[in-house]
């Protein structure tokens, strides 16, 4: 007698998670995104990274972003330290941000002796504010792209909501400097999330 095996065992196993194949890989998929970050390289890197690649979902995305936004230095060189890091230890993290740097310092070394003379220009002036409206279009799109993702945090949608509401009237409105945002408004954002959280444990929570 042929004895069955359970339902589980016959189901088929999750696909992987997808992730760089290599510290190489790494190397070559940074550059090619930083190569690609004219402008604004957040819009890039949601679209790489989550979109196509998969390497993070919206919400690890954006709990990393927020990460690498709050530490000292460019967010998106944080932020390749941290993934290069999660994949391939500090042998990845040092191939992420060689790809991240390596050929924007050539070209912009290069671009910089190319146009010594010409920083005056009233038309090279214009194309500069030109590339800055574009840049703050796709960092709004990006932004607009990544709220869906916000219905599944702890802190619950309002929450959420009002958070990002305060801290972009005091950013943009009322010009308080950013450390002060962070402390203040992020404070409050960790203690709710905490509390939330904290909730979320007890027995009989509704998940």
């Amino acid at each position: 007698m042929t004895e069955k095996l359970p339902a589980a065992a016959n189901a088929p196993t999750p696909e992987a998670h997808p992730q760089p194949r290599s510290p190489t890989d790494l190397f070559w998929s940074f550059t090619w995104l930083a190569l690609q970050g004219f402008g604004g390289v957040l819009a890039i890197v949601q679209r790489e990274m989550v979109e196509k690649k998969q390497w993070l979902t919206r919400e690890e995305f954006i709990e990393d972003w927020a990460v690498a936004q709050i530490l000292p230095g460019p967010n998106v060189v944080n932020l390749s330290l941290m993934i290069g890091d999660r994949y391939f230890g500090l042998r990845g993290a040092l191939m992420a941000l060689a790809g991240m740097l390596t050929f924007p310092l050539m070209i912009v070394l290069a671009l910089a002796a190319l146009f010594t003379g010409m920083a005056d220009s009233p038309a090279v002036a214009g194309a500069l504010r030109g590339m800055g409206a574009v840049a703050g279009g796709l960092i709004a799109a990006t932004g607009l792209k990544l709220i869906a993702a916000l219905q599944t945090n702890v802190m619950g949608r309002l929450a959420c909501g009002v958070l990002a509401i305060i801290t972009f009237c005091a950013i943009a409105l009322f010009h308080v400097p950013l450390v002060w945002v962070l402390l203040s408004v992020g404070g409050v954002a960790c203690l709710w999330a905490y509390r939330q959280l904290g909730l979320a444990s007890r027995p009989g929570a509704t998940p």
